[in-house]
């Protein structure tokens, strides 16, 4: 008899441990249900991108041509990504490892020249699992910014810990993506709660252009045309336009940076522009705006 009630006892204990932590979890995201935006300003679009050239290539050891892809991005690729938001007055994020304000420092400063954030991606494109080296990273990338820049960062690409995040000064984070609308990450409790920008994967050049991503095999390789990544990329910004919402598109220089996807992007930029009360804001103005409008608590 008590064989026959041992499954069940233990699924019924399985099924309450999940709602625990699907409890804790919930009450550790608190959405944003309608942002307000500026007066005038229908929809939200964060352009950005992830500025880590070729130290991701090398923490995963791939090949030379690999290597070479990413420096495309740092001596050809970042630079037409700037002239293109500077033709349409569209101030991006450029989420910058800390080692590349030293690899191409030139590249950076054109951006913030232009009035584009500069914003954390990590020291070298991974985050620490020793809590102490973690805090020694992510001060050495601030460091290296504000050196090159003049100006900490305030927001961050990464995994960093949440807790040492808000220590530092971070305001924001763009990096989880548990829902399509800016929201907040905290404790169960609500407390210390840090803004989220989120972003998603079917937002991201890097899905559908890149040859060998992350060391895939070639059954699953993304190479379409720039055409209907812009229909893509077009429908989900539509999608937001209507609700009023938010999108935050990734890219990267050493993807979009090519000839044909930068003109994809012109296209794609300029038919948004045509639509009312679109806003074209840094991560960081929008973080700023919705921590004043919409508080965590």
């Amino acid at each position: 008899m008590n064989t026959s009630t041992e499954p069940a006892n233990t699924l019924d204990g399985d099924i309450a441990a999940l709602k625990v932590l699907a409890t804790d979890y919930n009450a550790g995201h608190r959405l944003i249900d309608k942002c307000t935006w500026p007066e005038g300003k229908r929809m939200a679009v964060n352009f950005t991108a992830d500025f880590d050239a070729m130290l991701l290539r090398r923490l995963l050891n791939e090949p030379p041509m690999q290597l070479a892809k990413g420096e495309f991005g740092g001596r050809v690729g970042i630079w037409r990504l700037v002239e293109l938001f500077d033709s349409h007055d569209v101030k991006a994020t450029i989420f910058t490892p800390g080692r590349i304000c030293e690899l191409y420092p030139q590249g950076v400063k054109a951006a913030s020249r232009s009035g584009h954030e500069i914003a954390d991606h990590m020291w070298e494109h991974r985050v620490p699992k020793e809590p102490e080296l973690e805090r020694d990273h992510l001060r050495k990338a601030r460091a290296a910014i504000e050196k090159l820049v003049g100006r900490r960062p305030v927001g961050t690409r990464s995994r960093h810990t949440r807790h040492l995040l808000l220590d530092e000064g971070y305001i924001y984070s763009s990096e989880d993506s548990p829902d399509h609308r800016p929201h907040y990450l905290c404790q169960p409790d609500g407390t210390r709660p840090l803004l989220n920008l989120p972003f998603h994967y079917v937002i991201d050049d890097a899905m559908f252009f890149s040859f060998a991503w992350l060391n895939s095999e070639n059954a699953a390789q993304r190479m379409m045309d720039p055409e209907h990544v812009e229909e893509i990329w077009w429908a989900a910004f539509l999608q937001q336009y209507r609700e009023g919402g938010y999108l935050n598109i990734v890219l990267h220089p050493f993807v979009s940076g090519r000839a044909l996807r930068i003109a994809m992007l012109d296209r794609l930029i300029a038919r948004m522009k045509a639509l009312p009360g679109v806003w074209f804001p840094t991560c960081e103005q929008v973080a700023r705006h919705l921590l004043i409008v919409h508080p965590a608590y």
